[in-house]
């Protein structure tokens, strides 16, 4: 099955001139594969290049495959992607990920970027101090789940109301009002992290809501979930779309 036109072209235009090893040794996979992921699946999609291949960025992340993202950055790059978008799709990550498992990705993002001669450290992009942090956090989680936050204030445990704090202040006052991506393309962003994580439907739930709220509808949440199905795979997809479904019904 030869890959086809379209799939070459998509693929040309991530990874110009791209020597793949796989190609010599496992010619039928890649075939199957290329044809599948840059061709059938984005003829289905109504998503730019450069958003499209920010997400799937995202789910390698939450996947843990560092050597698929090394290519993968280069390919976003390819796409008009810039280096501090680059950055803040992993800085997002690092919250729901860890830093132990961004670790590797961090230092695998500078050496591709200083190889493409961009110079490190990159401009800051944080807008909050150790005094407004907390609060513009808190202001930000509630533009996005609304009377959710509130509640989950008012329902947690006095031993376990510090985490709620640190959610507020770290997870969205040190990196969801951090400029380089908007608030929409954040929750997306989270969302294919959770999603290739596997096994973390609660929060995939939960931020299929977030994403509802901030204009993420469910059109697009399905074209974003079809685009990373070849990355992610079957059961992670289809539990996606479960989410999709019960919080935002066809």
């Amino acid at each position: 099955m030869p890959i086809t036109e379209s799939a070459r072209k998509n693929h040309e235009r991530l990874f110009p001139n791209h020597q793949s090893q796989l190609k010599v040794s496992d010619p039928e996979l890649v075939e199957i594969f290329d044809n599948f992921a840059f061709d059938e699946v984005i003829a289905q999609s109504k998503l730019e290049t450069k958003t499209r291949v920010m997400l799937i960025l995202a789910a390698i992340i939450g996947g843990q495959a560092i050597d698929e993202y090394k290519i993968m950055v280069g390919g976003a790059l390819n796409a008009s992607i810039t280096p501090v978008e680059i950055k803040e799709i992993l800085y997002q990550s690092v919250p729901y990920v860890g830093m132990a498992r961004a670790f590797d990705f961090l230092h695998a993002t500078n050496e591709v970027l200083t190889s493409r001669g961009h110079q490190l450290p990159l401009c800051p992009q944080s807008t909050t101090s150790a005094e407004t942090r907390y609060e513009m956090g808190l202001a930000a989680q509630k533009a996005i789940f609304g009377q959710m936050i509130e509640d989950m204030y008012e329902k947690s445990p006095k031993d376990q109301l510090h985490i709620q704090r640190f959610l507020s202040a770290n997870c969205f006052g040190d990196f969801y009002t951090r400029t380089g991506l908007d608030i929409k393309m954040r929750e997306l962003v989270t969302l294919s992290n959770l999603i290739a994580s596997g096994g973390l439907d609660a929060q995939v739930k939960g931020h299929v809501r977030g994403n509802v709220n901030v204009g993420n509808g469910r059109d697009v949440l399905i074209d974003v979930i079809t685009q990373l199905l070849p990355w992610v795979g079957y059961p992670r997809t289809l539990n996606a779309l479960n989410a999709v479904n019960e919080v935002a019904p066809s």
